[in-house]
């Protein structure tokens, strides 16, 4: 299911855009309006929000355009419980935090998190998002100035900028009903209705009211079971680590001076290694466009073609790879809490060498440890504060009778171990 815009006869010529999770979404003229029309919020369309997900769950191919749709639902629900109370958010604020949540994920490149760090090193998408939203921000003539500030946290409300970005945000709210809608995973269905009504402001801080706590509850428990379930399923790493290794093979080749073919806008990034100040440079051009300009030009279906391709090539660890990933002849994958044994690592390495007939450093490519880390609550960061009759705050770790809640705010560390099949 996509989302599908549906044009309408009613005043301002307002649209409408029917989503599977929530049902009819409106949507606003103005500002908002026309980010969302704009070339580059489109290309969210064609990024997958869950990465290679679909490769474990088939349902899971719904989109990044899909998300922040949802989310940009939510924020205007929670607008609407907090005036309720009481609170005041203008008219300017309110559609700000309409812009800062539309572009929240803007940053993101192909696949989502699985290619976070692979085509750019060490630049994260929310420091891809706030350079584009800077530059969008010239080509409106400043209009998304009080987005950015909320966006960044640099505005004098807080529990604005938490309402975008918090341990209890709507970014996190739609995400995990979208993704248990779309993968089947009812363990990750949540009350976003009771959630959002139970949502208040004390100290301009955005807090629970005591009533609520129990949806709090359940929403990091479904949190810490998508987790493990979803977004850390083992099945999900092997096949999001294979994809990582074949952008490592065909920057590799193409750094050794190999011609490898590629649209033209990936080949700039999988060619020049850019640093974030490089990024956010209008002096960076290729052919005449900005690094900015050329990773909005890049999505799913460039580095789906380019695997396609690549699955020819002469380089056997690259088209190997291809093959494994376009077959869906995944890489075995091991999980525990300790390291593993480096020994066993070794001898497994030598193994595929002399089966593959390559160099031990490039079976590098098909053996390797890794490892992932989660935690469902974090008390160190913003903390969920549950706000009781007498107005005294109490964090949601406290203020639970659940027995599992420190199971909850644990740092949870296992390591993996990839191998192929023989």
């Amino acid at each position: 299911m996509d989302l599908t815009c549906i044009m309408t006869s009613f005043p301002h010529k307002q649209k409408i855009l029917n989503d599977p999770v929530y049902g009819f979404i409106d949507m606003p003229t103005g500002i908002n309006l026309e980010i969302v029309e704009h070339p580059w919020f489109q290309r969210l369309r064609h990024i997958r929000q869950l990465g290679l997900t679909f490769m474990v769950y088939p349902g899971a191919i719904h989109t990044r355009f899909q998300h922040v749709i949802g989310a940009y639902y939510l924020i205007n629900q929670a607008i609407s419980e907090i005036r309720k109370k009481g609170f005041d958010i203008s008219p300017a604020e309110e559609e700000a935090l309409g812009t800062a949540i539309l572009l929240h994920d803007i940053g993101h490149g192909p696949f989502s998190h699985a290619l976070e760090y692979s085509l750019l090193d060490g630049v994260s998408h929310e420091v891809i998002s706030q350079a584009i939203m800077q530059k969008l921000n010239g080509m409106y003539e400043g209009k998304l100035s009080m987005a950015i500030d909320i966006f960044r946290n640099q505005y004098h409300r807080l529990f604005l900028h938490q309402l975008i970005s918090s341990q209890l945000d709507m970014d996190r709210l739609d995400y995990l009903k979208r993704d248990s809608f779309f993968t089947g995973v009812s363990e990750g269905i949540i009350g976003t209705e009771r959630i959002i009504k139970m949502l208040t402001v004390h100290n301009d801080n955005l807090v629970v009211e005591a009533k609520g706590i129990y949806s709090i509850e359940k929403f990091l428990i479904a949190r810490r079971l998508m987790y493990w379930q979803v977004y850390l399923h083992k099945t999900v790493l092997s096949s999001e680590q294979l994809l990582i290794k074949i952008i490592k093979r065909a920057r590799q080749l193409i750094h050794n001076g190999q011609s490898l073919f590629a649209p033209p806008a990936l080949s700039y990034f999988l060619s020049h290694p850019i640093a974030a100040s490089e990024f956010i440079s209008e002096n960076k051009v290729f052919e005449g466009k900005t690094a900015i300009e050329l990773f909005n030009a890049i999505d799913d279906n460039d580095i789906f073609t380019s695997v396609k391709v690549w699955q020819s090539s002469n380089d056997i660890v690259l088209s190997t790879l291809c093959k494994m990933l376009m077959e869906r002849r995944l890489l075995k994958i091991e999980m525990q809490r300790n390291s593993f044994n480096k020994d066993i690592v070794t001898q497994q390495k030598k193994e595929v060498a002399q089966h593959m007939k390559i160099s031990e450093e490039d079976a590098e490519y098909f053996v390797f440890t890794e490892k992932t880390t989660h935690y469902a609550y974090n008390p160190d960061d913003e903390r969920i504060n549950i706000l009781h009759k007498n107005d005294d705050l109490q964090d949601i770790s406290e203020a639970s009778d659940i027995l599992n809640i420190s199971v909850l705010s644990k740092n949870v560390i296992k390591h993996f171990f990839c191998y192929p099949k023989l």
